[in-house]
């Protein structure tokens, strides 16, 4: 587990801008397993590398796009272990990977980026491919 401390920012960072942290399985289940409409689920992680490029290209990606999801959540990966292994299995059949980012609507995951799509990209490219997603499944 990693300290709140060095966490704490990062947590801060999806959720000043509307994403509800889901901290147990049960809000997980609550939120995917009856949902209408569009969610975004994004596994945060510490990772720098590519965490420091996926959370502020989805946080572009909501700032410039015209479509947008309807609930926006997210788990923390090696901090709230057992939420983030309960989103997991909404992903299947995709690999645990994080950091992470996955669309689903009307109950079906729709959309996946792993982070090997992360990696390497920066924000503006990320934010581009999320708003390409939002448009094709958020309208």
């Amino acid at each position: 587990m990693y300290p709140e401390e060095l966490v704490a920012p990062m947590r801060h960072d999806l959720t000043e801008v509307g994403f509800q942290e889901l901290k147990t399985p049960e809000q997980v289940d609550e939120i995917l397993e009856n949902q209408e409409g569009t969610t975004l689920v994004v596994i945060n992680s510490v990772c720098g590398c590519a965490a420091g490029a996926a959370r502020p290209g989805v946080k572009m990606a909501l700032q410039n796009s015209k479509s947008k999801p309807d609930q926006l959540v997210t788990v923390f990966a090696g901090v709230d272990r057992d939420a983030t292994a309960r989103a997991r299995e909404y992903t299947l059949p995709y690999p645990p990977s994080s950091p992470s980012i996955a669309l689903f609507k009307d109950g079906d995951l729709v959309h996946f980026i792993e982070r090997h799509h992360i990696e390497g990209r920066t924000a503006p490219m990320i934010a581009n491919h999320l708003e390409l997603v939002f448009q094709e499944f958020c309208d």
